[in-house]
């Protein structure tokens, strides 16, 4: 990606051809009580020049006034119907018939999300995706409609087991014989894409302390170098898309496309949601659809034209957990933007993001890394040290876990995060957690596997640096 202080001729030139772009669609979720009719949600999906939207059901209503619109449209399978969906393909058929081939082509339904983040579903879902999506697509082969209708699943990014660097992403190693493989081939045997959920927020929001904002929300900022392949990021949506093509070209499944099915920030937080603000907000997506819609691949993809999903179409009032939850809408139930984002080839023309600080941002000015933070980005990988660190994009859950194991029967040396001990600031669970993860992989002599804690963590071969607390390389 280009550094926006050397990029503006080059924005006009790829404005003139911006067909050669990728393509921005939203997601139309509906968690409130408050929201206007299927029918004026198309009118005002069509106002704003969205072609594509991507709902989490197949609701008759919405189908129905989304037929003729012209939008592509992509329908879920819900968790809860996985089991049977991959047990009885007459349910998988029935499913299809139902709820895709009454509708299409008139609704323009161009995919199937069977499920969503199904890896991190408390109901233990994950052995019936990928047959349920074998048997989705069957379904679609019988009514004819297999060519027109892709069938994938997204994935969370949970769902890597290393995700930095970016030349070092890969996916769990307990979920890749007996999913992502089968997952991989039938995509690639379908001619379908790996969809994906993209929040460079929640990395920030746990460690806008090492994170710059500007690296976060694609402002000017110098960069961070892959110290495995070379190249350089100037904003961590590129970073985390990368580490999933690494993840992909690790098990040779370069061939595998990636859509972004959500991606977002809120507009609203609590007061420990770090960077949750209107025009946090406004300047992520505003520069979000930007770099797409101008042909903006990715520093490993340079020419990959990414389909992206910004989330979400409305504040949703009855979505439940922290404030942020409610807040990641670009409109306000009563149809008026929360705030003032391009979403169209034409808007970008007259678009300025105004960078400004944020008050209680907490973030490094001028100190752009992906979490942790590397000391002045250089690589250390030729003294042959690693270290052990929490990965940002974990369930808190998880990760709190893992922290309780990690100084409780692990044996890690937790003395350093106590309150008023020399690790303690900055107070945070990502910091806190690297530093006790670390502990325990030392202690092992950083033997495989002791460096996993259920996916919550990964191993990096520079330095991490949380304020003034200094990581040990060997007990």
């Amino acid at each position: 990606m280009q550094r926006f202080t050397v990029s503006t001729v080059l924005l006009f030139l790829a404005l003139l051809t911006v067909a050669d772009g990728g393509s921005i669609g939203v997601n139309y979720g509906r968690i409130a009580n408050n929201l206007p009719s299927a029918v004026k949600v198309v009118q005002l999906l069509k106002s704003q020049g969205l072609s594509r939207v991507k709902v989490y059901d197949t609701d008759p209503a919405v189908l129905r006034a989304l037929s003729g619109s012209g939008i592509k449209v992509t329908v879920d399978l819900p968790n809860q119907q996985l089991f049977a969906a991959a047990k009885a393909p007459s349910f998988a058929s029935s499913w299809v018939e139902r709820n895709v081939a009454a509708y299409y082509p008139h609704t323009q339904i161009e995919s199937i999300a069977v499920g969503n983040e199904v890896f991190v579903d408390t109901h233990n879902t994950t052995k019936f995706l990928v047959p349920a999506m074998k048997n989705i697509h069957q379904a679609l082969v019988k009514h004819n409609l297999d060519s027109d209708i892709k069938v994938s699943s997204p994935i969370a990014l949970s769902a890597l087991a290393n995700s930095y660097p970016s030349s070092a992403g890969s996916f769990r190693p307990e979920l890749v014989e007996p999913v992502f493989k089968p997952m991989l081939d039938f995509l690639r045997e379908t001619g379908s894409y790996l969809m994906v959920n993209v929040y460079p927020f929640f990395a920030y929001e746990s460690n806008a302390d090492v994170i710059s904002l500007d690296y976060a929300l694609f402002r000017d900022n110098p960069g961070v170098a892959d110290p495995g392949n070379g190249l350089r990021y100037y904003n961590l949506f590129d970073a985390q898309i990368d580490a999933v093509f690494s993840a992909l070209s690790a098990l040779k499944y370069d061939d595998v496309n990636i859509v972004v099915t959500e991606t977002g920030w809120p507009s609203k937080g609590d007061s420990n949601e770090v960077g949750a603000s209107v025009e946090n907000a406004a300047a992520y997506n505003g520069n979000l659809v930007r770099k797409i819609l101008t042909g903006g691949g990715t520093p490993l993809r340079p020419k990959a034209d990414l389909t992206v999903y910004l989330f979400a179409l409305f504040n949703e009032n009855q979505k439940t957990g922290p404030t942020s939850e409610r807040n990641f809408g670009l409109f306000y139930p009563d149809e008026k933007r929360v705030y003032n984002v391009p979403l169209t080839a034409e808007e970008l023309k007259d678009y300025h993001d105004r960078p400004s600080p944020v008050s209680g941002g907490g973030q490094r000015q001028g100190t752009p890394a992906q979490a942790p933070v590397v000391s002045g980005g250089v690589s250390k990988s030729t003294t042959g040290n690693t270290w052990c660190v929490a990965n940002p994009d974990a369930e808190k859950v998880k990760l709190q876990a893992a922290l309780d194991f990690a100084c409780g029967e692990g044996g890690a040396d937790c003395g350093p995060i106590q309150h008023g001990a020399t690790c303690y600031d900055p107070n945070t669970l990502v910091a806190h957690a690297s530093f006790a993860f670390n502990s325990y992989y030392q202690k092992q002599a950083r033997k495989g596997g002791s460096c996993y804690f259920g996916g919550t963590s990964y191993v990096v071969t520079q330095e991490p640096r949380y304020g003034k607390c200094e990581f040990p390389t060997g007990y």
